[in-house]
């Protein structure tokens, strides 16, 4: 059973389990479903379409192939009591339950702890089901009290160390919720091996569909599209039995550190470097703004110049990963949006970005490239604060009035500087504060100028 309807899952793990039914291996399907009412016509739609939809791929040359995925072959419809998902998740023959819900779904505080004072936390405490946590709660019990058989609870969901800080938060959830039963009985009867996953995937257009018809004949009103590379490593920890994923290319290992360090800093933080730098400058799509010589700088010097020194030695050839997740960003034929990739900032600051920035800071190095996300993202929630931004932005853990009141302070820099949640230890670094400064000023005359280089700025500024 997966929770969690978005394009990503149809996408990934769907076209993994797909792979398995059409080599002949038909001992696995998916029940799908989701927590909120908020993709209630996509879960209509695709049970009229008996779970069946169209992947559409394309590679940066512009090559596009269609298949029909067929793995997801059960649509759990969604109540406010989530009925489906708690029989579905209950029931003996399900042996994993999976989830994508966003980083910030997991409502972590800055040393990866559940942060309990969310309204939505507090919510679910009191028995509500707006998060995994109250959810996986409701599903457990009834599985718990009906058979107490175990189930892999399978993290898919880019967040490092994945397996272990969704279980630690909802080991934590169940002892605050006072459920010592359910607490011994998770402990005792699930697993939660560690992940990373990786295929862009933006949100489909009704570009999508049309594609899809004239190419198939096939009328598909949910069809789904992403990039041609995909990839899934997964620890091999799995309580009661697993798919043979490793015969459809999913990597089967001890450890997923090396890869999900690499993916998160090396992928995910430049993917939102790009999306808030592109939208500074008037751009709408990743490719745009990843061929924008300056911004793809940027990218490049932040890996380059912080990452892959903090992240050897690995058993990854980190340069090759850099070129081939900037080629992948500059694929043109994906039309992935800076509005996706910019969402959810607070949560990927601390999660993909303070690390690098403290581990720079350890080697007695200045971060100057990596300052530069944090340094866009202030300058990005500066214009959502202005009201300026050309699109809503979408943040899991935003406090809208917090962040409107930071602005109007009379240092919003300082204070955002100053946050623990965001940057941990650095917050109370003066060092750390000037860097930020000098690069917010610095990125404020290259957007007033992005055809400047960032170092002939720096230059000039210094001058």
């Amino acid at each position: 059973m997966h929770i969690g309807a978005g394009s990503f899952h149809r996408a990934h793990q769907a076209w993994y389990l797909h792979r398995l039914l059409v080599s002949g291996d038909s001992r696995c399907t998916i029940a799908l479903g989701n927590i909120r009412n908020d993709a209630n016509s996509l879960l209509d739609q695709l049970a009229l379409q008996r779970g069946q939809y169209v992947l559409e791929t394309v590679t940066p040359e512009g090559k596009r192939d269609y298949e029909t995925i067929t793995s997801i072959q059960k649509v759990l419809p969604w109540d406010a009591e989530i009925t489906a998902l708690v029989a579905q998740g209950a029931d003996p023959s399900t042996q994993v339950i999976s989830f994508t819900v966003t980083e910030g779904g997991y409502y972590l505080d800055n040393q990866h702890q559940l942060d309990p004072r969310h309204v939505d936390i507090q919510a679910d405490l009191k028995g509500d089901v707006r998060t995994i946590y109250g959810t996986l709660a409701r599903i457990l019990t009834q599985r718990m009290v009906l058979n107490a058989k175990p189930v892999t609870l399978l993290n898919c969901d880019n967040l490092r160390h994945n397996g272990e800080r969704f279980r630690n938060g909802f080991l934590s959830f169940l002892k605050l919720k006072g459920d010592d039963s359910l607490f011994n009985w998770v402990e005792k009867h699930t697993a939660s091996p560690n992940t990373m996953v990786d295929r862009i995937t933006p949100r489909p257009t009704p570009e999508v569909a049309a594609r899809v018809n004239a190419a198939t004949g096939i009328g598909d009103k949910v069809p789904v599209m992403g990039e041609d590379f995909i990839q899934w490593v997964i620890e091999d920890g799995f309580i009661a039995g697993r798919p043979a994923l490793e015969s459809v290319g999913v990597e089967m290992v001890e450890s997923v550190l090396p890869w999900e360090e690499a993916k998160i800093r090396i992928l995910n933080a430049s993917h939102s470097c790009i999306a808030w730098a592109g939208t500074l400058i008037g751009q709408t799509y990743i490719d745009e703004s990843t061929h924008q010589d300056s911004i793809r700088q940027m990218a490049w010097d932040y890996v380059t110049e912080d990452v892959i020194p903090s992240l050897s030695p690995s058993p990854l050839d980190l340069n090759k990963y850099r070129d081939v997740v900037l080629a992948r960003f500059g694929n043109p034929y994906i039309k992935d949006t800076n509005q996706r990739v910019a969402a959810d900032g607070l949560s990927k600051i601390p999660g993909f970005i303070t690390p690098t920035l403290m581990e720079t800071y350890q080697r007695g190095q200045i971060p100057r490239a990596t300052a530069v996300l944090p340094a866009l993202f202030f300058l990005f929630m500066q214009r959502w604060h202005r009201g300026e931004l050309p699109y809503s932005y979408e943040d899991g853990v935003l406090d809208a009035a917090a962040m409107h009141s930071m602005f109007e302070s009379a240092d919003p820099l300082h204070q955002f500087v100053s946050d623990k949640a965001l940057f941990s230890s650095l917050a109370d670094n003066p060092d750390f504060y000037q860097l930020m400064r000098d690069t917010v000023k610095r990125l404020e005359c290259w957007v007033a100028n992005p055809q400047q280089k960032l170092k002939a700025q720096a230059e000039a500024l210094t001058a």
